[in-house]
């Protein structure tokens, strides 16, 4: 796609997609998705892992990683991130940043937010960073699973992302957790150390809580509320 491909050929272009690579597997979505989008498109990691990036970087070694910087990370999620830039010098990552700084947004909206409206704060500084840093793109990848949770249980391989106004790529939607432990350990992929201390789904600092073993993965985030997405996936 040229840079100038309008959203209704974008949309047109996924939905093709969505059926055509309806069972495709991880390498074949992404040589898809360079294939069509070259420059284009970015890769999103929470980095948890860095099992995406590493697929990714095998068919665009210089692809770029998008990592929203909340200010609420975990050190060890920072450090992580620092790392993956280490481990893969040829990729560019792009920090999407909220408007306000923590201490700006508890001037304005009281302190903890997170506490009190977990939506909203996601909103603020996760959604709307998002969106802002999408607009320079055609096409976004994600690592998002079924098995991940109940709510995406329906994940398609390519879809149109509406909200954002472009192509959403989840290449491993179909893996199984064993196969993507298998792909994690058997390619040595960095992980962040929080996940062997207890932290399986790793979000905000804040809003993450160990999880007790054989409790759901996801169990940990915004632990104590009916909260179970952060609206990125929405």
């Amino acid at each position: 796609m040229t840079a100038a491909a309008s959203r209704d050929e974008l949309k047109a272009l996924a939905d093709e997609a969505s059926v055509r690579l309806s069972d495709a597997g991880a390498d074949e979505a992404l040589r898809w998705a360079v294939e069509q989008f070259g420059d284009h498109l970015i890769v999103a990691a929470n980095m948890q892992d860095a099992v995406l990036v590493d697929l990714v970087t095998k068919v665009k070694p210089d692809v770029d990683v998008l990592f929203l910087d909340t200010g609420y990370h975990f050190a060890e999620t920072i450090g992580t991130r620092d790392a993956v830039a280490t481990v893969y010098p040829e990729i560019r990552i792009v920090n999407a940043t909220p408007e306000q700084t923590v201490p700006e947004q508890d001037a304005e909206y009281g302190a903890n937010l997170f506490e009190r409206d977990p939506n909203q704060c996601c909103h603020l500084r996760k959604v709307i960073p998002l969106r802002r840093t999408l607009g320079d793109y055609q096409c976004w990848i994600t690592g998002v699973r079924r098995a991940d949770a109940p709510t995406r249980a329906d994940t398609p391989i390519v879809t149109w992302d509406d909200r954002n106004g472009l192509v959403k790529v989840n290449p491993i939607a179909a893996w199984t957790d064993d196969e993507f432990d298998d792909y994690l350990h058997r390619q040595g992929v960095l992980q962040n150390p929080l996940v062997s201390e207890g932290y399986p789904s790793i979000g905000c600092a804040p809003c993450t809580a160990k999880v007790a073993p054989g409790a759901d993965p996801r169990s940990g985030r915004w632990a104590g509320s009916s909260k179970t997405e952060c609206g990125l996936h929405a």
